[in-house]
């Protein structure tokens, strides 16, 4: 059986910056779950590995493969077509939309394809259907309807639901999945519009409203009074109070407060402090404009709704209030009033009056501390990936 190799482009890593700085695309949570997590519903025996445009994610994301490896671009979301069409493939085949390689079977070619995008070894075919490709952060919000509903349809068929309360206020309930072990009296849920996936152990306190698409993965709690506009998805272990509106929110972080959050994506170990809101529209409606690492530059979005981009590790302290647009790089921690600059290098210490350093060991001690409320170590893998965003992100603090 061959193995999957999910890999990235160097170009498309660099898209995805500053939530790529810590993982590959593939570890992206898009839907209810991981881009690499979805392949598996297709051929749950696969193995599955990484091979990263970054040698320091390499250790937390292994690359291993066989004499017979299929070797898969991350920045496609698989269905059953696609999924078949590429598990497929022959010995030296690859599959194409036009002029995006899509996957491919190698044994020795692979680092020639991927590197310097060599396709001399390889007999290509194009992929006859419909293919959903993210290229940018905001895609991740913008898509995260669409793959929702297919996630929910895989994880959810052939299995029965459990019961809801009868306290709880429902609207099409044939919508709605509930696993093991949730929690939830006194709430409104409205799947007319949409899926609503309870993850095991969820909690959904009382008076909390919900108007899907929307997914509440394991071990999560909607807070009393929280106000879910979808689509929107909130990773395994998180507390969200306050309104959001068609936000990605990954694991273990916290918008547990009052407080706007809309059209945004925050990575893992975020925490957004009490009454903070951002921005999803220019008081113009113009077009919203983004930082982007690969070209070092703002560029257009296409979308007149776009709000905050927060990487891994970062956090805002109450009332903080972010711009339309804004991207928030790894390990800052932003507070005071005003606005802050709509683009906050990582490890930034500050806010609307300015930026310093923040130091290397007080951001390990903060971490080491919140992981460990989890009962996640922050052993000496993830202080090297962060040692090496520190040090690949200088520059920018520098500017």
């Amino acid at each position: 059986m061959a193995k999957l190799v999910l890999f990235d482009f160097r170009k498309d890593f660099e898209n995805f910056l500053p939530l790529t700085f810590t993982r590959p695309i593939a570890d992206l949570r898009i839907g209810i779950t991981r881009i690499w997590e979805k392949w598996l519903f297709y051929d749950k025996n696969a193995g599955i590995s990484f091979f990263t445009a970054e040698k320091y994610l390499s250790k937390k994301f292994p690359f291993e493969h066989s004499a017979d490896s299929i070797f898969v671009n991350s920045t496609f979301i698989p269905d059953e077509n696609l999924a078949k069409a590429v598990l497929n493939l022959k010995q030296n085949e690859g599959l194409k939309t036009g002029e995006e390689i899509i996957a491919f079977r190698s044994s020795t070619q692979f680092e020639k394809i991927i590197n310097n995008n060599d396709y001399s070894s390889l007999s290509l075919a194009e992929f006859q259907g419909e293919v959903l490709k993210i290229n940018y952060p905001w895609d991740i919000f913008s898509y995260n309807g669409k793959v929702l509903e297919s996630d929910f349809k895989n994880i959810t068929q052939n299995r029965k639901s459990q019961n809801l309360s009868c306290s709880v206020n429902v609207i099409n309930k044939e919508n709605i999945f509930v696993e093991e072990g949730v929690e939830i009296n006194f709430s409104t849920l409205n799947a007319q519009n949409g899926y609503i996936y309870l993850g095991r152990g969820s909690v959904v306190m009382e008076g909390a409203v919900v108007r899907g698409s929307f997914a509440l993965c394991e071990y999560s709690q909607l807070k009393i009074g929280a106000k879910i506009y979808g689509p929107t998805t909130i990773g395994p272990y998180s507390k969200v109070g306050g309104e959001v509106n068609n936000s990605v929110i990954w694991g273990y972080s916290n918008k547990a407060h009052d407080g706007f959050l809309g059209n945004s994506v925050l990575g893992q170990w975020c925490n957004i402090g009490a009454d903070s809101n951002n921005s999803n529209l220019k008081n113009n409606y113009d077009e919203v404009k983004m930082w982007n690492y690969r070209e070092e530059k703002f560029i257009k979005t296409g979308l007149q709704f776009c709000g905050l981009i927060m990487a891994d590790h970062s956090k805002c302290g109450i009332n903080t209030m972010f711009n339309t647009g804004t991207v928030v790089g790894v390990n800052s921690n932003i507070f005071g009033s005003g606005f802050p600059r709509n683009f906050i290098p990582s490890f930034s210490w500050g806010g609307a009056q300015g930026f310093t350093e923040y130091k290397l060991e007080k951001a390990f001690e903060v971490a080491e501390k919140v992981m460990a409320r989890r009962d996640v170590e922050f052993d000496n893998t993830e202080k090297e990936i962060l040692s090496a965003v520190f040090e690949t992100t200088k520059k920018y603090r520098n500017k």
